[in-house]
């Protein structure tokens, strides 16, 4: 009789509340990071370091244990004018500390390298191809960006953010404002007006690159908790934003169409 439930089960494509459960996390959560040739390597060194300590701390398993299920599912990827090819670290459950160490390993493993160009539109495209391809299901999906610079590459980026926010994610920003910005009101700026978007979208920005390893681990337990945003941090626009959103694609033009 058990035997015969489980094949109808199987064929009518219902899925066992133990199996279902399994797939339910709090977050599915997708880090989308920028290499581009604007940093040095120094600084994707200690960018890159800043991510590894922040999902190895214990602010940050804290967070995950605080959530409903107690459990989040992560992926990673780097970005600049393209997906670089074998950054991708597919999904993996962190419920442990030992699940974070693990996955945190795998980033720091990664040979450092810079590419050329910008483009935030792939970078949200590819997490949103990522997070639609998860087996895992999360009560928020987030796709978490940090860049230097203004989209300059691929497809303008707000038609793109507006398409994975209709979708139900959200896309919060890390700007990294270590030096002048091709954006004239500052990057952050930007990243609030034309980049980040969904309930409870922010962007955070980090000034001085011995600051990114907490700022990492702040907006990390930020998204998985569902905290309040400090006075701080610049939440999500308004709907016209003041910002040209094609101002990085303008000035590349200027530069090299000539």
């Amino acid at each position: 009789m058990l035997t015969s439930l489980a094949v109808l089960m199987g064929l009518s494509g219902v899925v066992p509340t133990a199996q279902a459960a399994a797939n339910d996390v709090d977050v599915t959560l997708v880090l989308a990071v920028d290499t581009s040739r604007s940093m040095d390597f120094e600084e994707i060194g200690i960018q890159r370091d800043g991510y590894v300590a922040a999902l190895k701390h214990k602010e940050f398993i804290d967070a995950v244990k605080g959530g409903l299920t107690g459990r989040i599912a992560i992926s990673y990827f780097e970005w600049a004018g393209y997906v670089v090819q074998g950054s991708v670290i597919d999904w993996q459950v962190i419920e442990t500390e030992q699940d974070a160490i693990a996955f945190a390993d795998k980033l720091d493993a990664r040979p450092i390298g810079t590419q050329r160009r910008t483009s935030i539109s792939t970078a949200i495209a590819q997490g949103v191809s990522m997070i639609i391809a998860s087996p895992f299901r999360g009560r928020r999906e987030v796709i978490d960006v940090s860049g230097d610079g203004p989209n300059n590459s691929g497809n303008p980026v707000t038609p793109v953010r507006d398409k994975a926010v209709a979708s139900g994610m959200v896309i919060n920003g890390l700007a990294l404002m270590l030096r002048p910005s091709d954006a004239p009101d500052g990057l952050d700026k930007y990243y609030a007006d034309c980049v980040i978007g969904g309930p409870g979208a922010f962007v955070l920005p980090v000034r001085k690159i011995e600051d990114f390893a907490v700022a990492v681990r702040r907006k990390l337990v930020m998204e998985i908790s569902g905290l309040s945003l400090p006075a701080t941090v610049q939440p999500i626009a308004g709907a016209e934003p003041a910002t040209d959103c094609l101002i990085g694609e303008k000035q590349w033009r200027d530069m090299f169409d000539r």
